[in-house]
């Protein structure tokens, strides 16, 4: 009896094992499941985004202001100058005075403001959630401030990097990438200089470093706030797949805000920066402490841009 008792209970035990493999096995599967169908969801934002008349594949021209005139057109002799039929020799010019920047129109009705043509007309910037934006046929035109200069960005909706974008890549999606990490809080919040690809300076805003583990240790990245009241913070990093696997300059990454100490990270969602599809871009560069020898195989791949 005391055999088969044994016996029927190691059996039961078995099976209660089995059971809670198989649970497990499930609700692993079921969480890849709801991991793949939001990344996809990501990935198609993050494709019309990118894509889209004002998106990282149309920039054509950046032109850093000096101080007074700054003429433009169609025109060689032109300050700045762009070759496109919307625009006649002398367009105008960009008159920047006393950090302030107003674009006034010279023979030409080319440029326009809300649908309308522009004679005069004072610029906000980028620094601005509702920048001034002029047109001229397929050309937007936008004022931009970095490190104290300021330029006008060109982007042309017909761009051959827009018409012949090739698709993007990514690593396969993985679960295990989705990582639940520490928040430390950094009190007071840090100042970090932040160096962008055409080596100009800024302080950023870190209000703390998200820590998590991976290969028996731990890692730590320094989150910035790119403006208060923000409801994301922003990660740029490089790790030991930069320059091999994707883009050698590192990747960037949206958080969601801390909940307490606990913050969730999803590598499946680190893609390349604007200067890996155009070279009218300011990316800003993961700082040393966000430089990684840690290899993360997941998120955006390299792109190839079409010659």
């Amino acid at each position: 009896m005391r055999s088969n008792s044994f016996d029927g209970l190691r059996a039961a035990t078995v099976i209660v094992a089995l059971t809670a493999a198989m649970v497990l096995h499930i609700a692993a599967a079921e969480n890849s499941q709801d991991e793949y169908a939001r990344i996809a969801d990501w990935r198609a934002k993050r494709l019309a985004s990118l894509t889209s008349e004002t998106g990282w594949l149309t920039p054509i021209a950046l032109y850093w202001l000096k101080d007074g005139e700054n003429g433009f057109g169609r025109a060689a002799d032109r300050a700045f100058s762009l070759d496109d039929a919307a625009l006649a020799a002398d367009t105008g010019a960009f008159v920047l005075t006393n950090g302030r920047v107003r674009y006034l129109a010279h023979a030409s009705k080319a440029m326009t403001y809300l649908g309308k043509p522009v004679t005069s007309i004072d610029l906000v910037s980028d620094a601005d959630e509702k920048p001034t934006e002029l047109l001229a046929g397929s050309l937007h035109f936008m004022l931009i401030e970095r490190a104290g200069r300021l330029g006008i960005r060109v982007r042309d909706s017909v761009s051959p990097n827009r018409l012949r974008f090739k698709g993007l890549e990514y690593f396969p999606v993985r679960a295990d990438w989705r990582i639940q990490a520490r928040f430390e809080s950094y009190v007071p919040e840090h100042r970090i200089p932040i160096v962008n690809i055409l080596g100009m300076t800024e302080e950023m805003t870190s209000p703390g470093a998200i820590v998590f583990e991976r290969d028996g240790r731990s890692w730590r990245l320094d989150a910035i706030l790119e403006a208060p009241g923000d409801r994301e913070l922003f990660v740029m990093f490089s790790d030991a797949t930069s320059g091999k696997q994707t883009y050698g300059a590192g990747r960037f990454l949206y958080i969601g805000l801390p909940n307490a100490d606990r913050i969730e990270v999803d590598f499946n969602e680190a893609f390349n920066p604007p200067c890996a599809f155009t070279d009218f871009a300011t990316c800003p560069l993961p700082p040393r402490q966000n430089q990684l020898s840690l290899a993360i195989d997941a998120g955006e791949l390299k792109y190839e841009r079409a010659h």
